[in-house]
Parts: structure tokens; sequence; C-alpha cells
């Protein structure tokens, strides 16, 4: 892959995946938080659907202003501190990989915990003149003057349970994988490569830790729509496995693999392409030894 340029196949892959990053956030969180009484949803397909009946189209893109706020930010808080990380550690270990990745996972939820409230509040309020919230940065306004910085940080040990482990999984997994395809410069199916080991890594973090994500949602989402319900995390675990079995965090899987492969594979290849420019001949090993990114 020459210094700068993107191939067609990334060009192709990056505005794809921004696709299923937008058209997906409402699905999961929906899915996650429906009462169990009296569901309205029956599965992906049908949130679909719904959604756009009687909400339109842009009902598919509710919340999308505090993920896309703090998107960037993160993608270069976590590759920053995963690489940082990684050269104090001293030297390349699978252990290292996944204790790089944690450090990553575990800084990051400073801005993640935030935007993913005011995301979930904003996908959850009402449609039209009724609406609480006028956008992201109005929601957590809202927050803040009735719950304090608290309130703001609603979910943040949930988001830490998550992120943590799952950080380390995503790049322990990518780099496995990479060295396994050999990703080797010059190499005509590197992109293609590449694609594959940081797709596959999205949705092994995201299985990794797929539960936690749907009780951190339920807490964030906890009092919106009525009387809150839970006292904390492991009360949140207990009342949901109650009520509806252990399928419960499972709601919400399917529409969130189906983002995270296209997602993680632009992601990874992306940040790769940038490396390479950035860097000129010096990103050279960084794409034969992934943990070089």
């Amino acid at each position: 892959m020459p210094p700068g340029k993107c191939t067609s196949g990334q060009r192709k892959w990056v505005p794809w995946s921004c696709w299923t990053q937008l058209t997906g956030l409402p699905l999961q969180v929906r899915l996650q938080v429906q009462s169990a009484e009296k569901p309205r949803y029956r599965g992906t397909l049908h949130c679909f659907r719904t959604i756009i009946q009687q909400e339109s189209v842009l009902g598919l893109y509710k919340g999308l202003g505090s993920p896309l706020m703090g998107l960037t930010f993160i993608n270069a808080l976590v590759f920053g501190v995963q690489g940082n990380t990684l050269r104090v550690l001293g030297h390349d270990s699978p252990l290292h990989q996944f204790v790089a990745g944690a450090a990553a996972g575990a800084v990051q939820c400073v801005v993640c915990c935030p935007m993913e409230l005011a995301k979930t509040r904003l996908q959850l309020q009402a449609a039209g003149p009724a609406r609480t919230y006028k956008g992201s940065l109005d929601c957590l306004a809202q927050i803040y003057r009735r719950e304090g910085l608290r309130g703001v940080h609603r979910g943040m040990v949930s988001t830490l349970l998550r992120e943590t482990p799952s950080f380390g999984v995503y790049f322990l997994t990518y780099d496995v994988l990479a060295r396994a395809l050999g990703c080797q410069p010059g190499d005509r199916l590197l992109v293609p490569k590449l694609l594959l080991a940081g797709g596959t890594a999205g949705l092994a973090s995201w299985l990794s830790t797929y539960p936690v994500d749907v009780v951190k949602s339920r807490l964030q989402a906890d009092g919106v729509q009525g009387a809150p319900r839970y006292r904390g995390i492991l009360d949140c675990a207990r009342q949901s496995y109650e009520a509806e079995g252990w399928r419960v965090f499972t709601r919400g899987l399917a529409s969130t693999l189906l983002r995270a492969f296209p997602v993680n594979a632009a992601t990874f290849a992306t940040v790769t392409a940038v490396l390479t420019y950035a860097r000129g001949d010096e990103a050279r090993p960084a794409l034969a030894q992934p943990s070089g990114l």
C-alpha cells in the first residue's frame, strides 16, 4: 500500500462502515431496554421497520450528534494510549497486547460514558414537540443541572467493566489475526487482510462483554420512561435475568454485530493508511508487526 494512498477497496469500506455505524445506533439501545411485559419490537428487522413507519427515516439517526462529537477524539485517544502503553511495556507479546488495549479502553471511558448516556436518552425520548432534549449538549446540560456530575457519569462503572476487557480482546485479536494472515508490506492482498483482521477483532470485542453492555444501557435508561427500577449493576442484572431469562443479555446483539464488522474493519485499515502516510518508510514495520500501531 503506497504511503498516503487508500485503495479502492478502502474507499468503498469507509462509507459503508459509516452508514452501518449511523443506522445501527437506535436499534441496539431500543432492543436492549424495551419492557419484557410489553415489548415493542420482535427483533432487529421489526425494530428497523417500526422506527421508519412511526418516526420516518430520521428516527434512525436519533442521538447521532453525541457519537459524532466524540468518535474522532475517542479513536485518536484509544490508538494513542494503546501504542504508548505498548512502548512502555517494552516488548510485544499477547499479554502486552491485551494490557495495552485494556488501558486504552479504560482511559476512553471518561469520554465514552457521558457520550453514550446522551445517545441513550436522545434515542428513547418522544419524537416531535414533546421531546425533552434539543440535542446532545442540551441533554448533558439538563442532566448536570438535575443530578450533577454523578448524573452525567451514570453507568461509568459498567462502562469500565465493558470497555476495559473488550479493548484488550480487540487489540489482541487484531494482532494475532494480522500475524496469522501474514500482513506484510507489498502484499497485494494487504488491505483485504487488514479489513478481515479488524472486522473480526470488532466482533470478538463485542461478544466478549456484550451482557455488560445490556446492563449499562439499562442503567443509563433507567427512569427515563417511568420510576427508577435498579439500585446498581448487580440489581439490574438480577432483575433482568429474573424477568426475562438469559436471553435478555443478548438483546440487540444481531444489529450490533452487523455494524461491528464493517466499522472496525474500516477503522483499522484507515489507521494503517494514515500512519503509512504520516511515517512514510518508518511505517512499513508497523504493517508487518501490527503491534506497532
